[in-house]
């Protein structure tokens, strides 16, 4: 048996919309028809589903992200690629600026 050390976020979601929000299916579809299912994909995904969450859940959601190396160069690319700045990239994923300059001076972007 194969083990993966991530989840398969592609299913948990998938149950997940279908369970919970089977209005928000259609608007998810073409993400979790991806053969490869990223980081920045549940983050979509999230966004999508959870547009009505609460303050205190949000914050406590805020906290405890955590982002592969994959992810933050992709981030950093989306920036680059539409010429954001620190803040504007910044309330785009909804990550702290600083959290911004600190990945672009580790990855050298």
């Amino acid at each position: 048996m194969k083990m993966n050390s991530r989840p398969d976020y592609q299913k948990i979601y998938s149950d997940l919309i279908s369970r919970k929000f089977p209005e928000k299916k259609e608007l998810c579809s073409h993400l979790l028809k991806k053969k490869i299912f990223c980081t920045l994909d549940v983050i979509k995904i999230e966004r999508i589903i959870c547009s009505f969450r609460d303050e205190t859940k949000f914050v406590f959601d805020q906290k405890h992200k955590s982002y592969d190396e994959q992810t933050i160069l992709e981030i950093l690319n989306f920036g680059k690629v539409n010429g954001l700045s620190n803040i504007r990239l910044a309330e785009h994923f909804l990550l702290s600026r600083n959290t911004i300059m600190k990945w672009k001076k580790i990855y050298k972007v």
